[in-house]
């Protein structure tokens, strides 16, 4: 039987997805004995031409983790769609948008700012803290013709945004041990209908968080930079944030476990729409407060309640941006 042919992308992310598939280990090796890598940037020498030479639809499967962010990051996504009998968003920013999505909190212009202009650890142009500082653009002539960078886009969008995408693999990162299940299943060719979510459990972080619960019932919010949680009892019941409430299971409870509290990067379980105002709804209803005045100072005890209860899906929330 002819090896499968697969590429994966890494476009407006931390490279924790593609680390994550090298986490592999040993089972790298029966990857490489099931499918031909064409491309994978963090791990071969391929150019962007060489995927342009691709025939339409001779990529058997395409990983891309990362948000769209910018113009090669959308060219990308768009050339590897043509390219690709099968795409699959890969991680969170590819799948919600990620901590990249955070960046819709703002505009361009006030990001380019603060990275490099207003940062207090850039020196100037000058070399001693003077002067202007250097903004890139996306066209520049030097004597030898004229250098380019990608547009740095004012939205960031998820990939199923920009081109269809045919399966979802959700995580921060998907774990090992979720990667080589969803290889498994594309290699023996039983993938579900279109539009699945491979990997991951329909339950949620609750159910399947083997902390103690009882009634969740929350007096006072507390941080693990000031406090400690018991190690056996339900994270949320104590007074630290958790979204384990609203969010799909599959990771193997690795936060809890360690003990904090869920992100929310596996994304909502099934029904839910936004996974942050579940999150603030769902939290609001278990606030135990006996006047006006208590439940305000409760819940001005929430660290940023937006990137609290939406870290990892602003672009793909009902807000998708802030509008300034």
């Amino acid at each position: 039987m002819a090896k499968l042919k697969i590429a994966s992308y890494w476009a407006a992310g931390c490279g924790g997805c593609d680390t994550a598939i090298l986490d592999l280990h040993e089972k790298i090796l029966d990857l490489a004995a099931a499918a031909e890598i064409l491309f994978w940037p963090i791990a071969l020498d391929a150019k962007y031409a060489d995927v342009e030479a691709l025939a339409e639809g001779a990529l058997d499967v395409t990983l891309v983790n990362g948000a769209i962010r910018s113009s090669e990051n959308e060219h990308l996504a768009k050339l590897l769609r043509a390219k690709s009998k099968t795409l699959v968003a890969f991680g969170s920013c590819a799948h919600l948008g990620g901590i990249p999505g955070l960046a819709n909190l703002f505009n361009r212009e006030q990001i380019v700012e603060c990275v490099y202009r207003d940062s207090p650890s850039l020196e100037g142009s000058n070399g001693n803290g003077q002067g202007a500082r250097v903004v890139p653009h996306t066209r520049t002539r030097v004597p030898e013709g004229e250098l380019t960078l990608p547009e740095l886009y004012d939205t960031v969008r998820t990939l199923d945004q920009t081109v269809p995408v045919d399966y979802y693999v959700p995580g921060c990162p998907p774990t090992p041990k979720q990667i080589w299940s969803v290889i498994e299943t594309i290699v023996a060719g039983k993938l579900p209908a279109r539009g699945a979510i491979l990997g991951a459990s329909e339950r949620t972080q609750c159910d399947e968080c083997p902390r103690t619960k009882h009634e969740k019932r929350i007096r006072e919010l507390k941080r693990i930079a000031t406090a400690q949680p018991d190690p056996e009892t339900c994270i949320l019941e104590q007074g630290f944030l958790c979204l384990g409430l609203v969010t799909r299971a599959g990771c193997d409870s690795r936060c809890q476990r360690s003990g904090v509290g869920c992100r929310g990067c596996y994304g909502p379980p099934p029904g839910v729409v936004d996974q942050g105002a579940k999150a603030l709804s769902a939290i609001a209803s278990i606030l135990e407060c006996d006047e006006e005045h208590a439940a305000e100072a409760l819940v001005a005890q929430i660290p940023d309640p937006l990137r609290s209860f939406n870290r990892f899906g602003i672009p793909s929330s009902l807000l998708r941006r802030r509008s300034l």
